[in-house]
């Protein structure tokens, strides 16, 4: 059986589970809710119903969420032809509990406390294991070739207390690992689609350097290798107005979703809208799968809407316990 007939079971049960995501009234009414009770009301009535009868002391929304993607990570895990696939999601999350628990442990040096509060339980490698192995130091037991890698952050924090040194070489091994597996997988969209995701982090990470005076050698630090636009033409563009960078990408993927965003405005809106259109990218470059039905990329389609779905949900929830702007908060939602 070929790898793509492997994938048109799987497929079908992808298509049924999307008509349980959430339509854009659903979002709507909640931005709208008068409260977080209502908000949280709303949602009741959707397929979120299991996910908030499951867990008790629904307020505590971050676990809540979670709670209801790690069900679809593993629901979809159980009928899938090859687990790796749906990792390249989940990499993200391994790589943030590393995160949490190197900054832990640094902060315990200092007299702080532990916030393994911050670890989420969506990562492809268990979260007890990664405690233990960082913990007691058993580095060899750590997947990712972070047996390697993690004493070279804590020589750099050791030398320089630069906690962003340390960030920067755990999101380009990070970013290495996705390149590696797409490539491993032999599927070529898929592979297009982690390339684009990293030129799209490396365009939102040079506006954020931009913001703090960064000048193009610093920069290039912070650029990940992989990505389809050339690392050392896009540093350049740090000492350009973000105007001017919309030339610049006129002929790349990027040209259009570049082009729709203001340029006005401050550093923080611009950021803001930049993290929108990259994520609405991200799903407009996967929804040319739904015309195959044996398509891996539906796979990830699917979670990909499941996380924006999360995402928009999380957003409108801190709102209606913040008092955010409910304009500025519909301009914000994903694929909506």
């Amino acid at each position: 059986m070929s790898q793509h007939d492997a994938y048109g079971y799987a497929v079908a049960r992808i298509r049924a589970m999307e008509h349980q995501l959430l339509d854009s009234s659903v979002l709507q009414r909640m931005i709208d809710a008068e409260d977080l009770e209502t908000a949280f009301k709303i949602l009741g009535e959707t397929s979120y119903s299991t996910t908030l009868t499951l867990n008790s002391g629904v307020y505590d929304f971050d676990k809540l969420l979670e709670s209801e993607l790690k069900s679809k990570y593993s629901e979809i895990e159980s009928f899938i032809p090859e687990k790796r696939l749906i990792d390249l999601l989940r990499y993200q999350y391994d790589f943030h509990n590393v995160k949490v628990l190197i900054k832990s442990a640094f902060n315990v040096e200092k007299g702080g406390q532990k916030r393994w509060d911050f670890l989420t339980s969506l990562g492809s490698f268990s979260v007890e294991s990664l405690i233990n192995d960082i913990e007691l130091e058993e580095y060899k037991f750590l997947p990712f070739d972070l047996n390697n890698l993690l004493p070279k952050c804590i020589a750099i924090w050791e030398q320089t207390n630069n906690i962003l040194d340390v960030e920067r070489l755990l999101d380009d091994r990070m970013y290495q690992v996705m390149l590696e597996t797409a490539k491993e997988l032999d599927m070529p969209e898929t592979l297009s689609w982690i390339r684009s995701r990293i030129d799209g982090e490396n365009i939102r990470a040079l506006l954020r350097l931009k913001r703090f005076n960064y000048d193009a050698s610093n920069a290039l630090l912070f650029m990940h290798l992989g990505g389809k636009i050339d690392v050392n033409s896009l540093v350049a563009l740090i000492n350009e107005p973000f105007e001017s960078w919309k030339r610049f990408f006129e002929y790349t993927e990027y040209g259009l979703t570049i082009n729709s965003i203001d340029a006005g405005g401050t550093f923080s809106d611009l950021i803001l809208s930049l993290e929108k259109v990259l994520d609405d990218y991200y799903t407009h470059k996967l929804a040319a799968s739904r015309y195959s039905y044996n398509a891996p990329e539906n796979i990830l389609a699917y979670l990909w809407d499941k996380e924006m779905e999360v995402k928009n949900v999380r957003m409108i929830l801190v709102a209606k316990t913040s008092g955010g702007n409910k304009e500025q908060l519909r301009r914000l939602l994903r694929n909506v």
